[in-house]
């Protein structure tokens, strides 16, 4: 399993129940479509964060590379709706910031480390 973590803070005139729902709509259509495994929204709260932690944290979980590729792919298509349920999120971002983790250790490292 891997984590596509995202760091996102909204422009001024968003509002913040709409950019769930319009996400909400949009993961659950790729989690329907089999592009990612699972999703989860969390917001900041209580202002307790660095200025280096955006309001939101999307988290994305997909089983390997190849389906976050497909994922990129669908995102990508110049398919009337998908266009439509991205641009609906995308419009409300201001600045995102993203990174891919992976377990640690994993199951390769382990069993390498098991060899010596």
């Amino acid at each position: 399993m891997n984590l596509y973590h995202c760091m996102i803070d909204l422009k001024e005139d968003s509002k913040a129940l709409g950019f769930s729902m319009a996400l909400e709509k949009w993961m659950n259509h790729l989690k329907d479509a089999g592009k990612i495994q699972s999703w989860r929204l969390m917001r900041r709260k209580l202002n307790l964060a660095s200025d280096q932690h955006a309001d939101f944290i999307l988290e994305i979980e997909v089983e390997d590379m190849a389906q976050l590729d497909q994922a990129f792919r669908l995102s990508g298509s110049h398919e009337e709706e998908v266009e439509r349920m991205h641009r609906a999120v995308h419009d409300l971002i201001k600045h995102s910031s993203f990174g891919l983790y992976r377990p640690f250790p994993d199951p390769e490292r382990s069993e390498r480390m098991a060899l010596i």
